[in-house]
């Protein structure tokens, strides 16, 4: 799989964002948030270009696109289905519903499923800790999940 965007226009596209941003106090992370919109991910031969125009090395782009788990180096599945892994999900059959979403799937965190349906991405915190365990599917979050509401929405992920 190439993860690198095409030259010419994605290109022109790619540097028009981070031109458009590059004067902002603290333009790196609006500048991969705009890159990743734009493209579904940030590709590779976006980082140098990033790094030219911020005087940054190309070392310090990639270590805070990787430090970030919101950021992409590859594009997404059509939904993203993010599971909450944080202590209080956890406590509240997290981890049972993890590897429950994980054998549904046929996958890993940070994999994608083969038919391209679903990606799935851990979070550490979606901020619904009183109606654990939680998830994220395409921005919608849903508390309170169990094994008969986890299954539908992986329904409605496979979609």
């Amino acid at each position: 799989m190439n993860l690198s965007i095409p030259a010419g226009d994605a290109a022109a596209r790619a540097a028009a964002i981070i031109d458009s941003m590059k004067s902002m106090e603290g333009p790196l992370l609006p500048i991969l948030h705009g890159i990743q919109e734009e493209f579904g991910y940030v590709p590779q031969d976006t980082l140098p270009l990033i790094a030219s125009a911020l005087n940054l090395s190309r070392a310090e782009v990639h270590g805070v696109m990787t430090f970030y788990h919101d950021y992409r180096d590859h594009p997404a599945g059509r939904h993203v289905l993010k599971l909450c892994r944080a202590e209080a999900c956890q406590s509240m059959g997290g981890d049972r519903l993890a590897d429950r979403v994980k054998e549904l799937l046929g996958i890993d965190f940070h994999q994608t499923t083969l038919d391209g349906s679903v990606t799935l991405e851990p979070v550490y915190c979606l901020g619904l800790c009183a109606c654990s365990p939680a998830a994220m599917l395409d921005g919608e979050l849903h508390g309170r999940l169990s094994d008969e509401s986890l299954g539908e929405l992986i329904l409605e992920a496979r979609r």
